[in-house]
């Protein structure tokens, strides 16, 4: 098994999170999109990674759909319930921690931008998002019940790689004031070796 994506990347680090959390063999493939010469766009048209190449060479992209793949191989732990709406329920919350991580990268995208070029409304937007996002999880993290709870799950994942993304990029350095429990799962998380292998540079 193959997984093309890049070390800095927030989704990238989820499925790797994943995949060594399982004990699934396989080889990293440093390939950022974005740089001169990248091979992304061949395998995903949309150019985006990760990308994964199962075994039997088929091509899986997008975090959430190689998610899927990788539950469906079977291989414990588990990070769905087997049960189909609590699954949808933990896929819900799965959804929300990435926004949080795409609203983070598109600000810190922005960010990078010429000052005079930055559209300060988007990025109000952005940050909204943020904001929002985080309370939501901050709630759902507290009630422990879809996020934060006794047996690891792909929302706990999702979550504390949206949160050491926000760490990486310092976007939203205060994001940790008045939200406790992320902070403690935060953490939790980062003190597993999935988590500690997969830090970005």
């Amino acid at each position: 098994m193959k997984l093309i994506g890049s070390y800095t990347s927030p989704f990238v680090r989820k499925i790797s999170v994943m995949l060594l959390e399982k004990g699934i063999a396989f080889e990293f493939v440093n390939d950022p999109p974005y740089e001169p010469g990248s091979r992304v766009k061949e395998l995903n048209p949309l150019a985006k990674v990760p990308v994964l190449i199962a075994d039997d060479g088929e091509v899986f992209y997008d975090s959430p759909v190689v998610a899927e793949y990788l539950e469906l191989l079977a291989v414990e732990p588990a990070f769905l319930p087997a049960d189909r709406a609590a699954a949808l329920r933990v896929r819900q919350v799965a959804a929300l921690a990435d926004g949080v991580t795409e609203a983070a990268a598109t600000l810190f995208r922005e960010s990078r931008r010429a000052p005079e070029k930055q559209d300060e409304n988007w990025m109000l937007r952005q940050r909204d998002k943020l904001t929002q996002g985080l309370d939501a999880l901050e709630a759902l993290a507290r009630e422990k019940t879809w996020l934060n709870a006794e047996r690891l799950t792909l929302a706990d994942i999702a979550t504390g790689c949206a949160l050491g993304y926000l760490n990486f990029r310092r976007i939203l350095p205060n994001w940790c004031v008045e939200r406790p429990a992320l902070v403690k799962l935060a953490e939790r998380l980062f003190a597993r070796e999935s988590f500690a292998r997969t830090s970005p540079p």
